[in-house]
């Protein structure tokens, strides 16, 4: 599709639902939502309408059947909320198993310094939960101790978005949400925080508002295509045109959809090949992604209701935490992104390392907002090296008499 396309495409998804009626809108409103719930605000490649609506139908039915990925589990638990929203979470421990002598034996990082185990806490993205986080569960469980939640209304936490004050959700209240987790599921020895985009924002929103945590429990830090602000500027790979249409339409129309649950929803189904497509192009940056995983990230996303995409969507535009960044300075940082990023650019990666001159920037080659799955042997690599750092660290203090 050319600009000129897309450009109009935008148009009419923005203003769908006001310019035909809510019910012939409502495909154009499911798309819509496709867009927003990959983190987007408009705009999509087509060629995937070519395909049989048929065959893919099947493809999907049997990916849902067979597919392992977001069955992984540990031990659950729920934290409570400074406004007493349910918070649920799940811990691994390090399993400690005999290996065979010839074989080599993992590092156990969660136990190399006995009394003070290194904890590593996931914080998930806009419209995932933390079932998003299964390559990485999989290649650290029996290695560290992780533990994995889902931000409120995502997943199996509960709802409460609309806040009891009347005041729009913040990104405060996700950072006093992830100082809840930590209270109940790591209350003691070093912390690494790991957020993926909105958990990236989590994480800075943290820091802000307990800066002595973070200096004295936190001794590694990795964010993954995210953002320290100015999200209000992202084009999202569309033309000028297009963006300004979205924008100022946007935030209305969210509104109204979100009073509107059921219709919208029933578009959103009625538009499911649309949305896969939303999904593929705002989601991934490589054209040979496994189906397997395009249709888990398709899951994940259809989990969201409207509502939710809704009342989060104005929290994105208010986010400012580049002044919570030095709060990480000194420490181990990982700073990740996909070059082909259209939701957080790699540009707003390289302004977070600009902020941490210490961090390791890493940009990863044709890869998308979802790198945490489309690549997830980078990730693995680099977050596993970001341990070592840590644990040897923790050890060299442990063996000085230094806490933390």
């Amino acid at each position: 599709m050319g600009d000129d396309s897309t450009a109009e495409m935008a148009t009419r998804v923005a203003a769908g639902a006001t310019a035909v009626g809510w019910r012939r809108g409502a495909g154009f409103a499911g798309a819509a939502i496709g867009v927003l719930a990959a983190g987007a605000a408009a705009g999509v490649a087509l060629e995937r309408l070519t395909v049989g609506r048929g065959v893919r139908r099947k493809a999907r039915l049997a990916l849902d059947a067979e597919g392992p990925y977001g069955t992984l589990r540990g031990t659950p638990g729920r934290a409570v909320a400074d406004d007493g929203t349910e918070l649920y979470y799940e811990v691994e421990e390090v399993r400690e198993s005999p290996a065979p002598p010839s074989s080599r034996r993992k590092r156990r990082f969660g136990r190399k310094a006995p009394g003070t185990p290194v904890t590593m806490i996931f914080s998930h993205g806009y419209c995932l939960a933390q079932d998003s986080w299964h390559f990485q569960r999989s290649a650290l469980r029996e290695v560290a101790r992780t533990v994995y939640w889902d931000q409120r209304c995502h997943g199996r936490s509960a709802r409460g978005c609309a806040q009891a004050d009347g005041d729009a959700l913040t990104i405060d209240q996700l950072g006093r949400d992830l100082k809840a987790v930590i209270d109940a599921a790591a209350p003691e020895g070093p912390l690494v925080l790991v957020g993926h985009s909105m958990g990236g924002m989590t994480m800075m929103a943290l820091a802000a508002q307990y800066p002595e945590l973070v200096r004295d429990r936190v001794v590694g830090v990795a964010f993954l295509g995210t953002s320290a602000g100015r999200l209000g500027e992202v084009s999202f790979g569309l033309p000028v045109v297009g963006v300004n249409a979205v924008r100022r339409v946007l935030p209305g129309l969210l509104k109204a959809l979100g009073w509107q649950v059921e219709l919208v929803e029933r578009g959103r189904r009625a538009t499911a090949d649309l949305f896969a497509g939303l999904i593929k192009r705002y989601s991934f940056g490589s054209k040979d992604v496994d189906p397997g995983v395009a249709r888990f990230a398709e899951r994940l996303i259809e989990a969201t209701p409207i509502d939710v995409v809704a009342e989060f969507y104005p929290a994105f535009l208010a986010h400012d935490k580049a002044g919570a960044l030095p709060h990480f300075d000194g420490l181990p940082v990982l700073v990740l992104a996909g070059d082909k990023d259209l939701i957080t650019p790699m540009e707003h990666s390289e302004a977070i390392a600009e902020l941490l001159p210490g961090a390791e920037l890493v940009i990863v080659e044709e890869a998308g907002h979802l790198v945490i799955l489309e690549h997830p042997e980078v990730v693995n690599g680099h977050l596993t090296e970001l341990l070592a750092r840590v644990v040897d660290g923790v050890e060299g203090r442990a063996r000085r008499g230094v806490s933390g």
